[in-house]
């Protein structure tokens, strides 16, 4: 028993002596191969250091692919109303978009039926509401594009949303706040309609 003993004492014994080897100091070579790899400078992919630029620039008009330039600024709501033109039918799958878009995006601010109360209003501003007779008039006139326009460049104290909601949904919600304002405001035929039912 006392010889296994010894045995494990010397086992430890040269462990740490080759660990304290393997730790000391090395000589450096007198030649090295490729400084740049051994002696690589880091930095950030953004900034450039030692006349090494690290992110090239892209060349001047460079877009992404499947990029459509929105041409019109946050200030271009008429002209964007005047040229621009809703290219989705008032069709029932595309008021189905429209409607889990609206419940994704817009309610948690405009509220339930458009009318300014969201679940966060009591944190924030109130938005203005969607059942006005400003945006009922735009509605009437078939100027979806102003909805369009506002969801795309934003207003005020919202941002836009251009690159979280596609262009067909965009167009989707214009035509469901078209249907909440029929909700809210229906005409003599859809209650006629209604009855029928």
């Amino acid at each position: 028993m006392l010889k296994a003993q010894k045995v494990w004492i010397l086992v430890g014994i040269l462990s740490l002596v080759s660990v304290g080897i393997g730790c000391g100091k090395h000589e450096k070579p007198n030649f090295i191969y490729m400084p740049q790899m051994v002696y690589d400078p880091a930095f950030k992919a953004q900034e450039a250091q030692y006349g090494v630029q690290g992110m090239r620039s892209p060349v001047p008009g460079t877009v992404p692919r499947d990029y459509e330039i929105y041409p019109y600024s946050v200030n271009d709501t008429e002209r964007a109303a005047a040229e621009l033109r809703n290219p989705l039918p008032m069709h029932r799958q595309v008021l189905e978009r429209g409607h889990r878009m609206y419940t994704i995006y817009c309610q948690v601010c405009h509220g339930e039926y458009g009318e300014g109360n969201g679940s966060i209003v009591p944190l924030f501003a109130a938005p203005p509401t969607l059942q006005s007779d400003k945006i009922k008039g735009w509605m009437e006139r078939g100027q979806d594009a102003r909805i369009f326009h506002i969801i795309t460049v934003g207003q005020n104290r919202m941002p836009n949303y251009k690159t979280q909601v596609s262009v067909e949904d965009r167009w989707a919600i214009a035509n469901f706040i078209r249907v909440l304002h029929r909700a809210k405001n229906p005409s003599r035929t859809d209650l006629e309609n209604l009855e029928k039912w």
